[in-house]
């Protein structure tokens, strides 16, 4: 049986990179929102040497959505890695679709794929290195296990404070959260599931970020390897957690952030100190 790889987000710039350095051989389900950059996309694969490529456009918010493209998934192959890249950032989005995307949309990718996961399947979650940042609360992580949980929106809107910046920290925070709740059961069937948390990343949507927030240029000032990633080292880390070399981590989150996170609390201190 064909190994089959399903990569949401697939036009984007981790999205693409995955699929490219596990082009040859395999079998892939691309899905997106954009059909033209799905079909440009799909030829350079089958150029790099894939042996099936289908695209679908998927709107990942919307569980019948998200369900057709599991049942497409169901026909092509065996489900050996899935990787969801798929999400809006602050600049992309009011609050609540944020969340819809970013939180439901993933809680509805694992739900609808764990019927399709074996002891083959690895399958990799897109957060961010902003979930880190966030003060969370036990009782937070508690409810951010379960977007689809019927409360789960309103609790949200006070969580984030209805903005498109607490929204997305929040809901990558939910990816997190989930990865570690639901590893059980992804277990049970014998699949791994993780998840990376990228720092600052040269792709199209961190261009769009950096631009239009100064946040994001006070961190890239303050990560010890003084640089962006670029979008093949992040599909570097996904080739590693879907690969044997990690056949024995699942339920954890992989910082990719050049250091970052590991020098909030000094950057912290510079920035008072700046401010005295």
């Amino acid at each position: 049986m064909t190994n089959l790889y399903v990569i949401t987000g697939g036009t984007g710039g981790m999205g693409k990179a995955t699929a490219m350095r596990l082009a040859k051989g395999n079998a892939f389900l691309l899905a997106d929102m954009n059909e033209e950059r799905l079909a440009q996309i799909a030829e350079e694969l089958t150029a790099a040497g894939a042996v099936q490529v289908e695209y679908m456009i998927a709107d990942i918010s919307k569980r019948e959505s998200v369900k057709a493209l599991a049942d497409k998934a169901a026909s092509m192959g065996e489900l050996v890695g899935l990787v969801h890249t798929a999400g809006l950032s602050p600049t992309m989005a009011d609050w609540k679709k944020i969340m819809e995307v970013n939180a439901v949309g993933t809680a509805y990718i694992l739900d609808e794929f764990i019927h399709l996961a074996g002891p083959k399947t690895s399958a990799v979650m897109i957060s961010s290195m902003s979930a880190h940042m966030v003060p969370a609360t036990p009782e937070m992580r508690a409810a951010l296990k379960n977007p689809l949980d019927e409360a789960f929106m309103a609790t949200m809107e006070q969580m984030s404070q209805g903005t498109p910046g607490g929204s997305y920290t929040t809901s990558k925070l939910a990816v997190i959260e989930m990865v570690k709740d639901l590893a059980w059961a992804w277990g049970e069937k014998g699949a791994r599931l993780n998840s990376i948390s990228p720092g600052t990343i040269d792709t199209a949507m961190g261009r769009q970020e950096k631009e239009e927030s100064q946040q994001m240029a006070v961190l890239l000032a303050h990560t010890p390897l003084r640089r962006e990633g670029d979008a093949d080292e992040i599909a570097k880390a996904v080739e590693f957690l879907l690969s044997d070399a990690a056949s024995y981590i699942t339920g954890t989150d992989l910082l990719v952030d050049g250091g970052t996170i590991a020098n909030m609390a000094r950057m912290r201190q510079a920035m008072q100190q700046n401010q005295q």
